[in-house]
């Protein structure tokens, strides 16, 4: 005890060694300005702005100088005089001059070095590397989430995170969960790309303000805001695997205190592909409308925000000349009310209370197989924060969430699954902030579920600041989710396997554990980052999906025995060259589960993963090329039949290579990619394809690429304010 109370002292001692300057940036009108860059002059040490305007920067012994620009705004530089004092900083609206431009060029991905979360922000600039059509294939360039097709017929497809499946990702929409249930299977698609302004991914437990469900990590989407957004913009996009889409957002200044916004989207694929030639489609015919509109209002320390979606899909796939049809029709219909007061700026003292709702139908036809399931949902979230002085900071609230589930599946005979669940709960989370060296976060909730009962949830972060370019964290936290099985699972219908459910499935629950540490390491004025992180997931009880006893069947049951996995990354970032930005990453994963007694590798889980991008835009800012290698491991499948074995027992490593160009001109670009360079694709990957109605039957033994070599052209414009 007492070498801890004497290590603890020299911590806070040290802490005052090294002093901060603190301050917020704001325009004219008082608002806060984000994405600011600030740095001492003639250095490379600088920080960014947050969304409050609000910098924390090291003192800096050379020049006491400070350098703020944004591409919006006219340049400042201050002198420090006191860095004892927060300043503020007000910065004024460029000027618009003829005959002369101004390009920026924003990294692409950002490692939030200052937040105590093992977070990364995707940008724009990020998402249009690739042929981000939506939000399933946001992450190709992205080393930490893998995306992949669930099944060889249906196009669903699902991320995997840490080793594990999205289902343990908490998906979240502007930091209100989304996505859940029903929606889990298809969802990824309902977001298209050019309507996201920014993906926020935070590894390992995350914020218990948000709920229980995270477990491996947590993704939030953030639309586009009709407060800042273009005032119109345009995304066309062509394929030739027959995939059109347009998308249109446009955007009004009401008054000086209101905004709204509308995103529109369609998408159709309208060919009929099969270069395998098994008389079964390669890709679903897939046609989608989607819609949104968003209202903003603030006037003085008041905000409040109004959403609305509706969405409509029909997918189409299976045999192109014969009976085995897949019909997957849905419907989705959300809304979100957000509503913000700020009692104090200084003391950061603020009450906001968040209410969403969600109507969500599926109707689906797999062969001679029927699903019908419905989903219901009525989410609200009341948050109360304060600083408790410069180190102390407080969270607090209740949260409520609904879900009524009513499922019918037909399969020979007619099964109701119906269930209604209701969740309140209550949470805290602290925050010591010892002058950003040291941050320790302590969350807890207490919720009750009415088909399981009440549970606690704690989680701990922390995050060392060991010097200007070194940074160390650690997370452990708990997490639970309910089991929801026809929901996340009804592709699986694209098989004949008997679908057996243990009627006494329990909460599933696992402690998650990460280590992660950062290094920043100064090269010929540039900066090479460096990261390394361990995560463990170990289940307390889990929902084994058991594909391995029977080549015949799927059993649902609970865990009995180990299951856990570990996943191990290192990452490194670097400007090459002025322009030519390079990421090179590789993966280790460890993921087992006991299966009839037996610890086991997971099926259908890559072993390890490498990937190399590279991105160069050329001086002028005219061109831009992009390119990307994913080196993907090999794994186990499910166990064939032994007497008559139709697949391996093990899949081969394989890769994807990706390349697009891009050409700017002064209000609009045009983009040309190819997707899947070198024409890899699994063979056969429908088990018993002659046989649709056969019990060989399987479309679920995917893990690769089912659709070869793609040839895309996009054309981007948009009039900025």
């Amino acid at each position: 005890m007492k070498q801890t109370l004497i290590l603890f002292s020299l911590v806070l001692f040290s802490a005052q060694l090294f002093a901060d300057i603190r301050g917020k940036v704001t325009d004219k009108k008082g608002e806060p300005v984000q994405g600011v860059n600030i740095h001492w002059h003639n250095t490379n040490i600088g920080v960014v702005s947050d969304k409050w305007g609000e910098f924390t920067i090291k003192e800096n012994t050379i020049t006491d100088k400070l350098v703020f620009s944004n591409v919006s705004y006219n340049p400042d530089t201050i002198s420090i005089k006191s860095y004892n004092e927060k300043i503020l900083v007000v910065l004024d609206e460029n000027i618009q001059l003829s005959e002369v431009s101004v390009f920026s060029k924003n990294p692409g991905t950002l490692k939030l070095r200052t937040s105590v979360f093992q977070t990364e922000k995707i940008t724009v600039t990020e998402l249009r590397k690739a042929a981000c059509c939506n939000l399933s294939e946001s992450f190709e360039t992205n080393p930490s989430v893998d995306v992949s097709y669930s099944d060889a017929v249906t196009g669903a497809k699902q991320i995997q995170m840490l080793g594990l499946s999205g289902t343990y990702v908490q998906m979240l929409t502007e930091n209100i969960p989304n996505l859940r249930g029903i929606s889990s299977t298809y969802g990824l698609g309902f977001i298209p790309g050019p309507w996201m302004e920014s993906i926020q991914v935070s590894k390992g437990t995350a914020s218990v303000i948000n709920g229980y469900e995270a477990i491996t990590g947590q993704i939030n989407v953030e639309y586009l805001k009709p407060q800042s957004s273009e005032i119109a913009a345009v995304n066309i996009f062509a394929g030739n695997s027959g995939r059109v889409e347009a998308n249109l957002n446009a955007s009004a200044k009401i008054s000086d205190y209101l905004s709204t916004g509308i995103l529109l989207h369609a998408s159709d694929e309208m060919f009929e592909l099969d270069e395998n030639g098994d008389n079964f489609m390669d890709m679903p015919m897939v046609k989608q409308y989607n819609f949104i509109n968003r209202w903003y209002y603030k006037r003085n320390d008041f905000i409040s925000q109004a959403f609305v979606r509706a969405l409509s899909e029909k997918r189409k796939g299976g045999q192109i000349s014969g009976d085995y049809h897949i019909e997957i029709d849905t419907k989705r219909y959300e809304f979100f009310l957000k509503n913000g007061y700020v009692f104090n700026q200084e003391k950061g003292t603020s009450i906001g209370f968040i209410v969403s709702g969600s109507l969500h139908n599926q109707q689906a036809m797999y062969g001679l197989k029927k699903y019908e399931g419905d989903q219901g949902n009525v989410y609200s979230n009341l948050i109360f924060q304060t600083n408790l002085g410069k180190q102390h900071k407080i969270s607090t609230g209740a949260s409520f969430n609904f879900d009524n589930y009513n499922e019918t599946l037909y399969v020979g005979q007619t099964s109701v699954f119906p269930r209604k669940e209701f969740v309140p709960g209550a949470f805290a989370e602290y925050t010591l902030n010892l002058n950003d060296k040291l941050i320790l976060l302590s969350g807890l909730r207490a919720d009750y579920n009415s088909q399981y009962g009440a549970f606690i949830t704690p989680r701990f972060h922390a995050k060392y600041h060991a010097s200007e370019h070194l940074h160390f964290r650690a997370n452990v936290g708990k997490g639970y989710r309910s089991p929801n099985i026809l929901a996340e699972n009804n592709f699986l219908l694209a098989s004949n396997r008997v679908m057996n459910i243990d009627p006494d499935l329990i909460m599933e629950k696992a402690w998650n554990y990460g280590l992660s540490v950062q290094g920043i390491i100064p090269l010929f004025g540039r900066e090479l980052s460096l990261t390394g992180e361990w995560y463990f997931t170990d289940f307390i009880n889990q929902t084994i999906v058991d594909m391995d006893t029977n080549p015949h069947a799927v059993y649902f049951n609970n865990l009995s025995g180990k299951s856990f996995s570990s996943s191990a990354q290192i990452e490194a970032n670097i400007e090459v060259l002025k322009g030519l930005n390079l990421t090179l990453a590789h993966r280790l994963n460890d993921v087992k589960t006991t299966i009839g007694g037996v610890l086991r590798e997971k099926p259908l889980t890559n072993r390890y993963k490498s990937l190399i991008t590279a991105s160069y835009q050329t001086p002028s800012k005219k061109w831009q090329f992009d390119f990307t290698a994913q080196f993907n491991g090999g794994g186990r499948l499910p166990d064939p039949d032994v007497s008559k074995p139709l697949w391996e027992n093990e899949f081969k490593p394989f890769s994807i290579l990706n390349a697009q160009i891009t050409k700017y001109f002064r209000t609009w670009s045009v983009y040309a990619g190819s997707e899947n360079l070198t024409n890899f694709v699994q063979k056969n990957p429908v088990i018993d394809v002659q046989n649709p109605l056969g019990s060989d039957f399987d479309a679920s033994m995917i893990w690769g690429p089912v659709y070869g070599r793609k040839f895309y052209i996009g054309l981007r414009w948009a009039l900025t304010r």
